[in-house]
């Protein structure tokens, strides 16, 4: 699958799967794994709650979209942010070098996987329910996206074997 592919980059809202099934998908393809949000939070030491608690929500994306600008990955599966589609550069720049993946899910089962929003970390603006940020992003994730995997109802592994499938047909 991977040979004429160097990267895999994962998108969606928190609770789609992105760090889960990214991390599976690399052993499954034998590609290096990487999750913005770590890389973020390791460059910035804080957490992504405590960055919008002190810099606010457009701080965070700011700071995602250099991080993404300067990712220069070959071979890897990418978990991104959810934000990272607000940024047109950063979207055109990971699709450079690889094939967008949108974890889509049903906002009932995000919710339900993630439980208390309110500390993730999510760049939202102040007072926007994750239902309006849910419709909001929606848009933007089938933009971006050159393959949609709906995984609400499927377990990781076999979110991994649908992208990997769907890959193996993108490609051919």
């Amino acid at each position: 699958m991977t040979k004429n592919l160097s990267n895999l980059v994962l998108i969606g809202m928190p609770g789609s799967g992105k760090s889960t099934v990214g991390i599976i998908l690399a052993k499954k393809t034998s590609l290096a794994f990487v999750d913005t949000d770590v890389l973020i939070q390791a460059s910035q030491q804080q957490s992504l709650q405590s960055i919008v608690d002190t810099q606010g929500y457009a701080a965070l994306r700011k700071i995602e979209e250099a991080l993404l600008l300067g990712l220069s990955l070959q071979n890897h599966v990418i978990a991104t942010g959810g934000s990272a589609v607000y940024s047109d550069k950063a979207m055109t720049h990971l699709k450079s070098d690889g094939r967008i993946v949108f974890l889509d899910a049903d906002i009932n089962t995000l919710m339900r996987r993630i439980g208390d929003f309110s500390a993730r970390g999510i760049a939202k603006r102040p007072g926007q329910s994750f239902a309006e940020l849910f419709e909001e992003r929606l848009t933007l994730y089938k933009r971006h996206a050159d393959i949609t995997i709906n995984g609400a109802k499927m377990t990781h592994e076999a979110v991994c074997d649908t992208i990997i499938n769907e890959m193996d047909r993108y490609l051919h």
